[in-house]
């Protein structure tokens, strides 16, 4: 071969199948989950419905196209159902990570009956409804029972960032969703080995499958999850190195235990993820942020990835009436028979027991699971195994539909969710924070102080407001807090590196948008160029790139302190067709500082970067000098302190 045909072979290879089909996921994926943010529905719903369409639909009506997605063609079954299986372990993994035990001191019992007799209970009603309702073979029918074990923590998650609902069914539903999944598909396993083994040796298998399950698998996330923790506090990972270090140890962690025992792995990746989170060692808060970014590309690949690999005809062949009944069966009996089995005794109300009644949907580890097993079955020769993928595809979209759509009206109906968001955190209860919090409390909006200054608690209490004393930076703290009601964050701290800290650390419980800090007091030296910049002088846009910037530029912790020190208040001033906002601002020479508008209901934020319509019928809540108001033979004689410095 010629050099020059060497070029052409490796251009045309460029844009082969397997580059065009990488890039079609990945865009699919991601761009699906977009549009579901947007039009606020869960993102499994779309990323389904966009792999069937990429999928079966464009492959049989144009199967010529390169559009047309084939991901066993293109990958072969056997590695893209490794691919998958690494992929659902890092999920779990991440998801734990999240899981912190002091949040359940008072539930753990709850959770532990959920996955264990609410689980035999949604198995043994998914069991037999498979078989009388959608009329499979039993042996399929217990397999099917045992996938629908899982919930989808990929959903439960969002949705209750969404609704916020009271007591402790949050942090139950959340434990749950990730404990369940590796239970599930340790129970599915064993109903797989089963079917493919003599009736006399089934007991046998049973046995040796958990045992291996909880020893490899328990025992390898503790050993993975202490050689993390080792090679962070000893310095042997440079920090640059230390996300790819614990990829690359997730995944060998699920590998070892998968080849000790099928589908141990996901146990193993779900208990290094616990137990990361709960020591207090070494910090894991950026290996977690990394974590995130990876999931939520993986969740979009593997929904539309699993959705592509299913055949039209499987698809036309479901009987949609049984599938309805069946779906119905699963939540309105199911559900709520595991529920209310395993609360008995727990000291929840019986709204918190319906509101859990309320959330169970099916996720990436019920589809995944079904395609695996799938496979498995067809290659022993059980020809009916081939419509558990699509009856479990179904499933896993009726339900994130009806628990989607259906559990926030629940929990309003129940008095359980947070529908006014409008009131404010404030981390950091100075002067003119609390001022500013009492000002917001007279207008119906709920504050909270959080602060580690003793005398600023005190203060703030005395006033009336609600104020805890404690560290935002500390999960635990916040964890305990009642954000309800709550849906911006202001940093009132004169620290920006701690205000970059608390955006962290809350980030994951408030819109990015609705996160707010003071501008840093700039001095001369900003006016230098950037590479002139000394540390601790920030140029406007480092200023603005860090969060939003609440009322004006110039307005920073010193300035705000020394008005208020200075006798400035927060007062509330609405404005008409008689008396605009230029009169407003004539009435307090010019000096008045806008912090809320509150019209019809809305209470927005006067920030740098939001050009706000300050129309008729607007209240302006602004700090203002009650002293401009008074005639200028009133005013006392100026005095260098009776201003705040020069910005």
């Amino acid at each position: 071969m010629s050099g020059a045909d060497g070029v052409l072979v490796l251009a045309a290879g460029s844009g082969g199948p397997i580059p065009i089909a990488v890039a079609l996921v990945i865009v699919l994926g991601v761009c699906t989950q977009l549009v579901a943010a947007k039009v606020r529905v869960p993102s499994i719903l779309l990323l389904l419905i966009a792999g069937v369409a990429a999928g079966p639909v464009l492959r049989h009506f144009s199967p010529d196209s390169i559009l047309a997605l084939d991901p066993d063609g293109v990958l072969g079954k056997d590695l893209l159902l490794s691919l998958v299986g690494i992929s659902v372990g890092l999920i779990l993994y991440e998801g734990g990570l999240t899981l912190r035990l002091d949040e359940i001191k008072g539930t753990r019992r709850v959770i532990a009956m959920l996955v264990s007799a609410g689980a035999v209970v949604t198995w043994l009603i998914a069991a037999l409804g498979s078989y009388l309702i959608l009329g499979l073979p039993l042996s399929i029918a217990v397999l099917l029972g045992a996938v629908l074990i899982v919930t989808g923590p990929t959903v439960i998650g969002p949705l209750l960032a969404h609704i916020r609902p009271a007591g402790a069914t949050a942090s139950i539903l959340r434990w749950e969703g990730i404990v369940i999944d590796p239970i599930g598909v340790l129970m599915a396993v064993l109903v797989f080995e089963v079917l493919l083994v003599a009736p006399e040796s089934a007991a046998g298998v049973v046995f040796w499958a958990i045992a291996k399950t909880v020893i490899v698998g328990g025992g390898l996330g503790f050993f993975g999850a202490w050689l993390l923790k080792l090679c962070i506090k000893r310095y042997w990972v440079p920090d640059l190195l230390q996300n790819p270090f614990s990829l690359m140890l997730v995944v060998l962690t699920y590998v070892a235990a998968n080849a000790f025992q099928a589908e141990a792995g996901l146990l193993a990746t779900t208990v290094m993820g616990i137990l990361l989170a709960n020591q207090k060692t070494v910090s894991v808060h950026h290996i977690l942020e990394f974590k995130e970014n990876i999931r939520v590309l993986l969740i979009g690949a593997l929904f539309i990835v699993l959705a592509a690999r299913m055949q039209l005809e499987d698809l036309m062949g479901i009987n949609w009436g049984a599938l309805v009944g069946f779906v119905v069966l699963l939540v309105v009996v199911a559900r709520p028979a595991a529920v209310f089995l395993s609360t008995i005794g727990a000291g929840l109300s019986i709204n918190e027991r319906f509101f859990l009644s309320c959330m169970a949907p099916r996720g990436i580890v019920a589809a995944a699971g079904a395609s695996i097993f799938t496979l498995g079955l067809e290659r022993a020769g059980m020809e009916e195994a081939s419509r558990l993928a699509p009856l479990t595809f179904g499933i896993i979209v009726a339900t994130v539909a009806i628990y989607g759509l259906g559990a926030p009206v629940a929990a309003n109906l129940l008095g359980l969710a947070d529908r006014d968001r409008r009131g404010v955190l404030f981390v950091g209860a100075p002067s003119w924070a609390r001022a500013l919090a009492s000002a917001l409390r007279a207008r119906g909006l709920r504050v909270m102080l959080v602060d580690t200054n003793r005398e600023n608690v005190r203060d703030a209490r005395m006033a009336g407001l609600d104020a805890r004393r404690g560290n935002a930076l500390d999960d635990w703290f916040v964890d305990e807090l009642d954000l309800r009601g709550l849906g911006r964050v202001f940093a009132s701290t004169p620290n920006d590196e701690v205000t970059q800290l608390a955006h962290q650390r809350l980030r994951d419980r408030f819109e990015k948008s609705e996160l707010y800090r003071l501008a840093i007091r700039t001095t001369r030296a900003s006016a230098k160029p950037a590479a002139q910049t000394h540390a601790g002088e920030d140029t406007e846009d480092q200023v603005t790139r860090v969060g939003r910037v609440l009322f004006q530029k110039e307005a920073h912790f010193q300035s705000l302190e020394s008005r208020v020190a200075n006798g400035w208040v927060v007062k509330a001033t609405q404005l008409s067709a008689e008396f605009d906002y230029d009169d407003y601002q004539t009435l307090y020479g010019g000096e008045a500082l806008p912090m809320f508008l509150l019209s019809n209901g809305d209470a927005t934020v006067a920030s740098t970067d939001r050009k706000s319509q300050i129309g008729v019928g607007t209240t302006v809540l602004g700090l203002v000098n009650p002293e401009a108001l008074l005639m200028p033979w009133q005013r006392p004689a100026p005095s260098q302190d009776d201003h705040p410095p020069a910005s």
